[in-house]
């Protein structure tokens, strides 16, 4: 089973409920789990579950390298280019591999064979382990515009003989498609402000139009107003957790410490949605 942790805006708490979920799972998980952080931008799970990493690898796609020789300048590479990495002017062809999405649809047409395609990276994965929990997650170099082939490089580390939590990165546009794409259940973390219902309901969308059930946690219920609530029972979709605004909380998330490490109450919490989970995950018997 991989069950995905989103949110359709930044700040709602997703990491908080991520790994506190993953820990009170550990213990009651019939099967090891692995733990995903997807959110290659700014990964910060391993702050809180602190794995011990043994190794490492980069990442990277494949970008275009001409051969000026072989190149007759038709601009062909350049026209199928949906991107914009590649340019014909004259006598030259002007590469800007940070567009490139390592299709290989310029080196495949050309019609002389200028062009190979040699390894980019941009970035490194890392694999380790915290007592029984398999944990991955990567991190993008600095200045990379794009995520998704890191994600899914990350995700390539998905052992399907586990249950899998995944730590997805905000938001509901290529990275965040990227990392719930397949999963078997999606839990929303949101807030309940009016920001927090227009991000909740385009992560809604996104779900549906991947056939991805979902489900909420509402983080700080106790503020705001009713209109998340008010979305969720209308449009069908089952709220299975509610955090208040609490300052101890905060203070343990500012030290880098899970709530479920110190609250009985809390843990107990976790374990209820963990086992919830479990019944509402389609693949599930």
């Amino acid at each position: 089973m991989i069950i995905a942790l989103a949110s359709g805006k930044g700040g709602t708490g997703k990491t908080t409920v991520a790994v506190n979920l993953a820990l009170a799972a550990g213990e009651n998980c019939k099967h090891d789990l692995q733990f995903i952080d997807s959110d290659v931008e700014e990964p910060n799970a391993h702050l809180f579950i602190k794995p011990e990493l043994t190794s490492s690898e980069t990442a990277g796609i494949p970008v275009p390298q001409i051969d000026q020789g072989k190149c007759n300048y038709c601009g062909k590479c350049a026209r199928i280019c949906v991107f914009n990495a590649l340019a014909v002017t004259g006598d030259t062809v002007l590469t800007f591999l940070e567009l490139c999405h390592g299709c290989g649809g310029c080196a495949y047409f050309c019609p002389e064979e200028a062009i190979t395609e040699i390894f980019r990276e941009i970035g490194v994965l890392e694999m380790g382990h915290s007592n029984k929990m398999s944990f991955a997650h990567g991190r993008l170099n600095p200045g990379e515009a794009m995520s998704p082939p890191l994600i899914n490089a990350v995700k390539e580390k998905i052992d399907n003989s586990r249950h899998v939590i995944i730590d997805a990165p905000p938001g509901t546009s290529c990275p965040a498609v990227s990392s719930v794409r397949n999963c078997d259940y999606c839990l929303l973390v949101t807030e309940p402000t009016p920001f927090g219902l227009n991000d909740l309901d385009l992560a809604v969308e996104m779900l549906r139009k991947l056939d991805i059930p979902c489900g909420v946690v509402i983080n700080r219920a106790d503020l705001g107003d009713s209109g998340v609530e008010d979305y969720c029972r209308k449009e069908g979709i089952p709220v299975l957790m509610r955090f208040p605004w609490d300052r101890e909380l905060a203070r343990l998330y500012a030290r880098g410490e899970p709530l479920v490490l110190h609250s009985q109450e809390w843990k107990n919490e976790f374990t209820r949605l963990w086992e919830t989970l479990l019944l509402k995950a389609p693949s599930t018997s």
